[in-house]
């Protein structure tokens, strides 16, 4: 017998919305994991990113919320305010058919805003530790009347030094709580945090021959530091993507790259650490609706986003390791469509490229791809080049405009005083100065520097 939701123990409510989405078949993740949760026992889950685990956890929490009452009964910490937006929405779709109350709250947002939308009937909050924390400490969450909490991408929680926040939350929960983990790999510090806080938890693994989804092909294009952008365009043009994302190891050449592309002509934007959060949400708004088609990122948004359409991955620097590896190719090739996946490599990276085909257990094709010239004249130099002249052309243009605005407001003002009778004074004297004479340059510090440019 073919399974559906309502097989798995789900109301007709909720089912109704999932058909209204276009959901009609539970994953193998959610097949195995909603009636376990349903059931209230503890659950450690563990499947490839994109398979489906937000679902499997919203929709037993939500059968489970009692609506009359006015508590949190339900708690999601993620690792990163993008993926917290994300999966509010995502239960906001499902929480009409029972009458949920959900709040999101995470660092960048106006804490005072979510202080008085915490004043309505709340029974779930999507959260990130240090907003949390902050909200708890105030007072304007209580977590006394909690009965689930999910851990999700827990993996990556562990990796950014949030344990002892982790730790703080759990102590501010009863013990009788449900406790969830759910991430796309397992790494020894998740399994320590599960021994200590879940009580005899149910593992859930749902795993194919290889820990990359197959639908996701896979490219190492050996290249070098100076040709990589050059490789990187000629990749793009050649495979010709719909959207994708390329991943940069700092927010700093995320930037240049971002700046590069843009004066070649790539349709693109950037995404980091150094954006505000508004810029942020303004950022991925535009990807989502397809107003560009290139996001630049740091791994700030590898974990969990979920974009419609996405074809393509390139990691522009060689991931950390193979955890991150994982995480940054899994945003293609989701909900059973295929995918790419590009890295490109230089011949200091390649230990660490072995290391992760042990890792995923599988080799990756390799393709060699030189830079165009190795005296300096490569399309990345050039381009770099191109963009720097630009904003110096730019600068000097709007600082030889400054000066002819000033000059014309020094020789108009000259002019009023003569007409208005001002040209002698008591003496019988000049008051005022020839117009040549008017203009002796900007003041010391008036303009900006050549080139300068504003963010």
């Amino acid at each position: 017998m073919k399974t559906n939701f309502s097989n798995l123990g789900l109301s007709s409510s909720l089912e109704s919305i999932l058909m209204q989405n276009n959901i009609v078949n539970p994953t193998p993740i959610q097949k195995r994991s909603i009636p376990a949760l349903l059931g209230g026992i503890d659950v450690i889950a563990q499947a490839q990113t994109g398979t489906g685990k937000t679902l499997a956890f919203l929709l037993p929490m939500m059968e489970r919320i009692d609506t009359n009452k006015k508590c949190v009964q339900s708690l999601i910490v993620t690792p990163t305010r993008e993926l917290a937006l994300q999966v509010s929405k995502e239960a906001k779709k499902i929480a009409q058919a029972k009458g949920v109350g959900i709040l999101a709250a995470y660092g960048g947002q106006d804490v005072l805003a979510q202080v008085h939308k915490l004043k309505n009937d709340i029974q779930m909050i999507v959260a990130t530790p240090g907003r949390l924390l902050d909200h708890v400490r105030r007072g304007t969450i209580k977590l006394d009347g909690l009965s689930m909490l999910v851990l999700d991408e827990a993996d990556q929680m562990m990796d950014m030094g949030f344990l002892k926040d982790i730790e703080v939350i759990m102590s501010k929960t009863p013990k009788s709580r449900q406790t969830m983990l759910f991430s796309a790999t397992m790494p020894e510090s998740v399994k320590k945090l599960a021994v200590r806080y879940m009580k005899n938890p149910e593992q859930i693994i749902v795993s194919s021959k290889r820990v990359t989804l197959d639908e996701i092909s896979q490219l190492v294009v050996e290249t070098t530091d100076r040709g990589k952008q050059n490789a990187l365009c000629k990749i793009i043009n050649e495979q010709r993507p719909f959207m994708g994302m390329i991943f940069c190891r700092t927010k700093k050449r995320a930037s240049k790259l971002c700046n590069n592309l843009g004066f070649l002509g790539y349709s693109c934007d950037e995404l980091h650490g150094d954006l505000t959060q508004a810029k942020r949400e303004k950022v991925m708004k535009g990807f989502r609706e397809m107003k560009f088609q290139f996001l630049i990122a740091t791994d700030i948004a590898a974990r969990g986003l979920d974009v419609d359409g996405m074809t393509h991955v390139f990691n522009y620097d060689i991931p950390l390791d193979s955890e991150s590896y994982i995480h940054r190719i899994g945003r293609t090739g989701r909900a059973g469509n295929e995918g790419a996946a590009i890295t490109f490599a230089t011949q200091r990276d390649m230990d660490a490229v072995r290391q992760i085909e042990a890792d995923i257990m599988m080799d990756i094709e390799r393709r060699k791809i030189e830079s165009s010239n190795e005296n300096g004249s490569s399309h990345e130099k050039r381009g770099e080049d191109r963009v720097s002249r630009k904003r110096r052309d730019e600068g000097r243009s709007r600082s030889n405009d400054r000066k002819n605005k000033e000059s014309d407001r020094e020789f108009k003002s000259g002019r009023n005083s003569e007409f208005k009778g001002g040209r002698n004074n008591k003496n019988g004297k000049s008051s005022g100065k020839s117009a040549n004479s008017r203009w002796s340059g900007p003041k010391k510090g008036s303009s900006r520097k050549s080139g300068s440019r504003d963010r």
